[in-house]
């Protein structure tokens, strides 16, 4: 495939003709199945437009930009808020880094400011 996304056993697969997209899964299958022993989950394979944007690996892709998936998003603020190391909060940043993020790195450093301020008492 001329353009795809692979991490371990997990890819995407970009194409503009849903034809082919059809045609390859099944090629994928027969490999997989006859040279691997292994299956796709019928559960996880999908043919959608590339403008509602690909779920993948916590993001999701669009075009022109990528979004944090929203469980991914809810899940980081929870972590967030019972954060006893900063550790936590510059690896979550080191994550953020890799989409369009600015709005919800602002709301994750106003979290840490205000609990900050009540954890060291310099909330006025």
């Amino acid at each position: 495939a001329k353009h795809y996304i692979r991490y371990a056993d997990d890819f995407v697969i970009f194409s503009e003709k849903k034809l082919w997209l059809e045609k390859i899964i099944m090629s994928i299958n027969i490999f997989l199945n006859n040279s691997l022993k292994l299956e796709l989950h019928p559960g996880k394979i999908s043919i959608t437009t590339i403008n509602s944007g690909v779920d993948f690996l916590g993001w999701v892709n669009f075009p022109d930009h990528r979004t944090l998936r929203t469980t991914t998003k809810r899940r980081m603020l929870k972590k967030l808020a019972a954060m006893e190391n900063f550790a936590v909060l510059n690896s979550y940043f080191g994550l953020l880094k890799h989409g369009s993020t600015s709005k919800l790195k602002s709301k994750v450093i106003n979290k840490i400011a205000f609990k900050l301020s009540f954890t060291y008492g310099t909330y006025n």
